[in-house]
């Protein structure tokens, strides 16, 4: 099992406490996160959010993605289900990293979109990959889930390792003038349903 279980935790956070699950991935070597609420052991249709790190929206609040609005919404709706587990994955920059992120960003700064950029750097427009959370829902013993997302690679994603999503939640939040042109972006060249 190439993500394996490390330790556990309570997290106090605005929206109530959860459980805080460590993960090592020996794949990558890089450390993810479950945070969890409620009984979702062998439980069907969890309430799910599998949420790739964004330093500039999740912690410093940019008002360039939606990525923090989502992350708190996302905690929000479990916290109001009183069941449910968030995945936080670290793959910064859809997979390309903090330092090209900000790369990426100055060529948006210049008149590229987000894919545009990701591609004049030479990467994909998407590098992320979803098999850790195969070993991080079996650990949980979630048996299925329903998926508050937008984008539907995630669903396939889950399907494709064996998971079953038994319905899409959209989670649509956090729009404004500065990351219009990035949700269109995403809506027209990465097929997100907005």
């Amino acid at each position: 099992m190439p993500t394996t279980h490390v330790a556990t935790s309570q997290l106090p956070t605005p929206y109530g406490t959860f459980d805080m699950h460590g993960f090592a991935d020996s794949d990558t070597d890089k450390e993810h996160v479950a945070l969890t609420m409620g009984d979702i052991s062998g439980q069907t249709a969890v309430l799910a959010r599998l949420h790739s790190e964004c330093l500039t929206g999740d912690a410093l609040f940019s008002l360039r993605c939606d990525c923090g609005s989502q992350l708190q919404e996302a905690l929000k709706r479990i916290a109001e289900e009183g069941r449910g587990v968030l995945l936080y994955l670290r793959q910064e920059g859809r997979g390309i990293g903090l330092l090209n992120k900000i790369k990426a960003y100055k060529l948006q700064d210049e008149g590229a979109d987000t894919v545009e950029a990701n591609e004049h750097l030479g990467f994909d427009a998407d590098m992320r990959s979803y098999s850790m959370t195969k070993d991080m829902l079996d650990h949980l013993q979630v048996k299925s889930v329903s998926l508050m997302t937008n984008n539907p690679r995630k669903i396939k994603a889950l399907t494709d390792l064996g998971i079953a999503v038994e319905q899409r939640q959209a989670i649509q939040v956090g729009e404004n003038s500065h990351n219009r042109d990035y949700l269109a972006t995403k809506a027209n060249k990465l097929d997100h349903l907005l």
